[in-house]
């Protein structure tokens, strides 16, 4: 079939709208066809080239939400006509890391998705018979996508699918962040830097959790605002007296539990001195830049502090992506106020300029 998407030619270079050609599924594959697909700070760090693991030509998007329309030989857990949230991070249920409960981190088709191939090796999508790369095996700026079932969270059909989409990547980080790699005890006191969508889906994890303080620094006051929203306690604009105020909030001690949202190894440095010593965690969960190193001082994990990475905030996301939604359509998650602006595909690349612009947390590209 054909279909419209936005393709990656060249690093640093506006992605281009073309028509493809995208083949049928093949076994354990998916045909979806999206709906809506979130604009994420991961498309735009690929598309400049700061990914030291990016190609091109490739179709960038990866937050993702549709319907299915047709499905290979063996798929058994999705069925057409089924809402989806497409996952980048997908859960075999069968290998090794999938079978424990420490790590979300499948096993089952990495190597291939790493280099833009399904699990075959190949790719579905084409131009003139040649070979287009999948990116993190989702490729959601296109009208549709394949993608293996492994890698689809089936969603309950209640769920508006450009809300459901911000649970493909920013928003779940965020909230398993908290929720699964801290393990965020009530009463505690939290502090999360930066309120971006993984940042202000960490607020409402350690919420979620029942934090009792809940601190968040950033540097826009709008953004604070939207932190205040989703269960912030205290806001606090960030800078390099970030460390000082929390450690005078908190009696001189730091948190229980620090969250980084920002890819800023300054802050990141931050979060691990704000941590309570004797047991304080804190959570990195922002993608640094290429080359760069976390300085922290010894000291600091001596005197009992921890620190903790979080890949898609743990989750597993066949079996936690559509508790997640749930819980969002029970009113425990507010989705809405992170949907900053709807684009069409022809659009994608405005995306990205208000991203820059740290205009609003998310743009949704909404298909016909």
């Amino acid at each position: 079939m054909k279909v419209r998407a936005a393709v990656l030619e060249e690093f640093g270079a506006p992605l281009e709208v073309q028509e493809l050609d995208l083949a049928e599924p093949r076994a354990g594959e998916v045909l979806v066809r999206l709906a809506a697909c979130g604009v994420c700070h991961t498309d735009l760090y690929t598309a400049s080239g700061a990914d030291p693991s990016g190609y091109a030509p490739t179709v960038l998007g990866h937050e993702g939400a549709g319907v299915v329309e047709r499905v290979g030989e063996g798929v058994r857990d999705v069925t057409p006509g089924d809402h989806v949230v497409t996952l980048f991070s997908p859960q075999c249920r069968e290998c090794i890391h999938c079978r424990d409960h420490r790590t979300n981190l499948c096993l089952a088709i990495r190597e291939q998705q790493n280099q833009g191939y399904l699990p075959d090796g190949t790719t579905r999508l084409s131009r003139d018979g040649d070979p287009v790369r999948h990116f993190m095996g989702t490729s959601t700026f296109a009208e549709h996508t394949v993608m293996p079932e492994i890698a689809l969270a089936k969603v309950d059909r209640g769920a508006p699918l450009d809300r459901a989409c911000l649970f493909a990547c920013g928003l779940s980080t965020g909230l398993g962040a908290a929720i699964n790699t801290a393990k965020v005890a009530a009463g505690s006191t939290c502090v999360v830097f930066g309120a971006g969508m993984v940042g202000l889906g960490a607020v409402a994890g350690c919420r979620l959790q029942k934090a009792d303080r809940i601190v968040c620094v950033d540097l826009s006051a709008e953004r604070l605002e939207l932190a205040r929203g989703q269960g912030a306690t205290h806001t606090l604009k960030g800078g390099d007296d970030s460390v000082q105020q929390i450690l005078e909030l908190t009696d001189g001690f730091g948190a229980d539990y620090t969250f980084e949202a920002t890819g800023n190894v300054g802050v990141m440095r931050q979060a691990v001195e704000s941590a309570r010593m004797g047991w304080g965690l804190a959570t990195v969960c922002g993608v640094a830049g290429k080359g760069e190193t976390l300085d922290v001082v010894p000291r600091f994990l001596i005197t009992g502090r921890r620190v903790a990475g979080s890949s898609f905030g743990g989750v597993k996301g066949r079996d936690q992506v559509p508790e997640f939604v749930d819980r969002y359509l029970a009113g425990e998650i507010d989705v809405d106020p992170f949907v900053s602006h709807k684009l069409t595909l022809e659009e994608v690349n405005r995306g990205f300029e208000l991203m820059e612009a740290q205009d609003g947390i998310r743009s949704v590209i909404e298909f016909g």
